[in-house]
Order: structure tokens, then sequence, then C-alpha cells
């Protein structure tokens, strides 16, 4: 079993060498002509990740995609890794996650957030309370509006339950170390789990802002072609 584990994430290794660096250069963003109220707005809306404190990859892109006729922006994010599966060699070799923030067309303020959550799509008010603010998983970065009720959540998608999981996928873990570097696992209580204090702010971090309801254009350019493309709008 051990032998048969060591040559899949030897071929996994191969594969993952192949693929080389998952994402192009990132291009100019004049290319893509967007306006400076485009660039302006979507800088001041940009949401504020608080990241668990032990978060082991990096945050390497960020694209914001302002709809050019409702009151909504989504923040694509691209992470170096997902901390579990990654080793296959038929995985994306990033993790994409998206955030979409809602705002007052006259005022500009944010009235609402969407997140992804391992497939759930979580809705939340946000009015009058500043910059939007968002819990990132540790490894995974789903991610959690700051201050949602976290009982709310699926019971075999709650906190608890990832919790649990990490334990349980520490060869998992171990493989992904193998291939492309990353974790051990994760060896702390599950309130220190919990501790979203490392604070990562979006405002200085975009690498592209594009007007469009159709952004497969602006993700390509910035992302690459194989990533997780989520869904565009909430």
């Amino acid at each position: 079993m051990v032998r048969r584990a060591l040559m899949v994430a030897s071929m996994a290794t191969l594969s993952a060498c192949s693929r080389g660096a998952y994402a192009p250069p990132v291009p100019n963003p004049a290319t893509f002509g967007t306006d400076s109220a485009s660039w302006a707005l979507a800088k001041s809306l940009a949401p504020v990740l608080y990241l668990q404190r032990d978060e082991p990859f990096p945050l390497d892109r960020v694209v914001a995609v302002v709809h050019p006729t409702e009151p909504v922006i989504a923040y694509h994010l691209l992470w170096r890794h997902d901390v579990n599966g990654q080793w296959l060699p038929w995985a994306k070799p990033s993790d994409e996650e998206v955030v979409y923030v809602g705002y007052d067309p006259d005022t500009h303020a944010p009235t609402e957030m969407w997140t992804y959550w391992h497939g759930t799509l979580l809705h939340t008010l946000w009015l009058n309370r500043g910059p939007p603010e968002i819990d990132v998983q540790w490894g995974k970065h789903g991610s959690l509006p700051r201050g949602i009720d976290t009982n709310d959540l699926p019971s075999d998608k709650s906190l608890r339950a990832f919790y649990a999981y990490e334990i349980l996928l520490i060869p998992d873990i171990l493989l992904g170390k193998l291939v492309h570097g990353g974790p051990t696992g994760f060896f702390h209580s599950f309130r220190r789990y919990r501790d979203f204090s490392k604070v990562v702010p979006l405002t200085d971090k975009l690498d592209l802002v594009v007007k469009t309801d159709d952004p497969r254009e602006a993700l390509h350019a910035v992302f690459g072609r194989s990533y997780s493309n989520k869904r565009w709008w909430p």
C-alpha cells in the first residue's frame, strides 16, 4: 500500500513539474481599457481578508469584475494550492475562490455579500458595517463573511467537521507536500483552527479590474486556462 502511494506521488510529481508555472505573467491592465471610476469602485469595496493564522499558501492573483448593469462586484481570488487532493495529476494547479460584494448604486456603500463555502453559496447583509470582511479557512480557503454564525453551516461542512477531516486526511496532505510543498498537517486545537487573525486587505492587491458580465478573457489572462472557473455571479 505504501509502495503504491509512493508510486502515485512520484507520477504526480512528474506531472506537476511538467505543468510548470500555473499562471501567466500578469498582463498590463491598460490593455483591458477599464475606466478609472471602475478601478476606484473596485478598490473601495475590496474586502479585507482575515486568514487563519497558520495559513500555508499565498494569495497569488486577484481579479475584480464590475458588473456593467447590476450593483455587484466579483472578486476572484487565486490561491497557490489547496491543502487536499492537489497531488493528483488531474487536479487543478491552484485554488480559485470568489467573493461577491453588492453595493448601493447611489452611495457605493456595501450592502450585502456572497461567498463560496465548499459548493454552498453563503449570503449575508452588510449594511453600515464598514468595508467587507471575510474569514478564510486554513489550507482550503473556504470563505466566510466575518461574524457569521457558523452554527448555521451544514453539519457536514461545519468548521468542526473540516477540522476532523484534516486529521483524517494527513496522508493526503503529506502527498501534497511531496508534490508542491506545504504543511504536513494541522496539529493545533480547534480553537486555533478558528483563529482568523492574519489580516490581508485586498485594496492594493488587485492585479486587474474589468467591467463586464463575461470575465472569461480577463480570468484567462491573469489565471491561465486551468482553474476552477466558479460561477461568475451570485
